[in-house]
């Protein structure tokens, strides 16, 4: 019997997608079975599988892909009839999107613009958008006149106001403005999902899947707790910036997600990071740090244990990695650092293993890095691994070369099989390895290279590393713990009396909702 309920929201990750946050996930539902889950999970796409079968007190999923299908009824609103997904097509007139979806599509791209926190306004607009698309079309709102002349007034008015201070490149260009439509139309796709009941919801990223949350937060007092992996903000900021997008572009979609971040930061009740690292971020985007308590990941170390190495690599230096061939992992890095190690140690032997699905052009770049350093031989890519406990015995250390990290598994499992690791210094590694490792700063493949010579020649060094990681391991991060903590949150925020939202007053007068309402 459940004793409570959860709305666990996931972008990109479980149950469709596998990696660190997916893990999480999988631990947390399996782990306490006395919670009913309800799985809301974006993808990027309509056409994915699961990764991971959700256990029997994971209910329902709530699938919403943001790409790949006309539109919503498509594949978000399969539960809804067919004569009410017609009446609401009929309903959404002209006159309707002028009175009630303009002015509120006006008042989102107004926040996107705001570089401050106080914002608690603007979830009232989030709020008021998915009421509205409970009785309207999202298809015909979106694609009408109205809305598309709200958008191009709105983007270009600081052009127009202040043109000395912009270049010509960065005026945006029509081209620019139908991508930002397109986006707005695809990354908002959640304001047309259902969000259940339940005593708490749970994100698992501060983005576009918490805004779950604060709709449920003004429609049921239902508290919100943010957990952060990554810092999805941070995360976005290096992912666009890299990204072959015009200067608009980037500015827009930069803005888009920084608010919804500060969003979701602003509505939690508790913002839940994973190592401290991410206070850094999450207050200046608007979590009040007296509502902020980290949770360290956790592992079972009866599954992750020492062992020794296999003949296959008893007898080589060897240093593995789990990771997914992907940029945030920063493989090339990793490659790099492999040619510097070989410098002291020519026998040294990188072994990865990971999906090499995710990004196959990625993929390929790192096939000629590899080639183009001479390191076939040196370097390999081992594929998927189905028995990831047995990975780090394969070697004498691990590596870790990401750009970017919460508080990744792979370094507690590696600790726990008394593996010690060289690690880039992101998210909280240092927090985890302090002691107990190397740590390198990232995109430094000299850095990261020596740490692994230090760890493969020094043997005293290594064993008693090693060894204490294991036993930081059983005294801190073991699965009971973190599961424990969560359970206690759970119960904490399902009993406490709930604050009410900001900005209790409609943005829109209710009135206005009943134009051509759908009878």
């Amino acid at each position: 019997m459940s004793e409570l309920s959860v709305l666990l929201c996931t972008e990109g990750t479980y149950p469709f997608v596998g990696g660190g946050v997916s893990t999480w996930c999988k631990i947390l539902c399996e782990e306490l079975p006395q919670v009913e889950y309800i799985l809301y999970a974006i993808t990027g796409n309509a056409n994915v599988a699961y990764k991971y079968e959700p256990p029997p007190n994971a209910r329902r999923v709530i699938h919403i892909p943001l790409w790949g299908a006309q539109e919503p009824a498509d594949h978000i609103l399969t539960h809804v009839p067919f004569s009410e997904v017609y009446q609401r097509k009929q309903a959404t007139t002209e006159s309707v999107i002028e009175a009630t979806f303009v002015p509120l599509l006006q008042r989102f791209l107004r926040g996107m613009e705001e570089s401050g926190t106080d914002i608690a306004e603007y979830g009232q607009v989030i709020y008021d958008l998915w009421r509205y698309f409970r009785r309207y079309d999202w298809n015909t709102s979106w694609k009408s006149e109205p809305a598309w002349r709200a958008l191009v007034e709105a983007v270009l008015r600081p052009y127009e106001a202040r043109p000395q201070d912009f270049l010509d490149s960065e005026v945006p260009s029509i081209h620019d403005l139908t991508t930002a439509m397109r986006w707005m139309y695809n990354f908002l796709m959640p304001l047309s999902a259902p969000v259940p009941k339940t005593d708490v919801v749970h994100t698992t990223i501060a983005a576009f899947t918490g805004l779950a949350g604060i709709i449920a937060k003004h429609e049921y007092g239902t508290p919100l707790l943010v957990t952060d992996h990554g810092v999805y903000v941070r995360e976005r900021y290096m992912a666009i910036s890299a990204a072959d997008f015009s200067f608009f572009a980037k500015r827009f979609l930069i803005n888009m997600s920084r608010f919804v971040s500060k969003l979701n930061y602003l509505y939690a009740d508790v913002v839940a990071p994973v190592a401290n690292f991410n206070r850094r971020w999450e207050v200046p985007y608007g979590a009040h740090p007296d509502r902020i308590e980290t949770i360290y990941n956790g592992i079972n170390p009866k599954i992750f244990v020492p062992k020794p190495k296999p003949a296959r690599t008893a007898n080589r230096p060897t240093a593995v990695a789990a990771a997914r061939v992907f940029p945030l992992k920063d493989i090339e890095t990793m490659i790099r650092s492999a040619a510097v190690a070989r410098e002291s140690i020519p026998d040294i032997y990188y072994l990865v293993y990971g999906s090499l699905s995710a990004d196959p052009p990625y993929v390929k770049k790192c096939r000629r890095l590899i080639a183009e350093l001479n390191l076939e031989g040196t370097f390999e890519f081992g594929g998927f691994h189905n028995k990831p406990a047995e990975i780090y015995t394969e070697g004498d250390i691990s590596v870790l070369s990401s750009i970017s990290e919460g508080f990744p598994y792979t370094v507690l499992e590696s600790m726990s099989c008394a593996r010690p690791v060289a690690g880039t210094d992101v998210g909280g590694v240092r927090e985890a390895l302090e002691g107990f490792g190397v740590v390198a700063p990232p995109r430094d493949p000299e850095a990261l290279g020596q740490g692994v010579v230090k760890l493969l020649q020094d043997d005293e060094l290594r064993l008693e590393l090693g060894r204490k990681a294991r036993n930081e391991v059983l005294a801190k991060y073991k699965t009971s713990t973190s599961v424990d903590a969560y359970w206690r949150l759970y119960q904490r925020l399902a009993t406490q009396e709930q604050e009410a939202p900001a900005a209790l007053q409609p943005a829109l007068e209710p009135k206005q909702y009943l134009i051509a309402e759908v009878s």
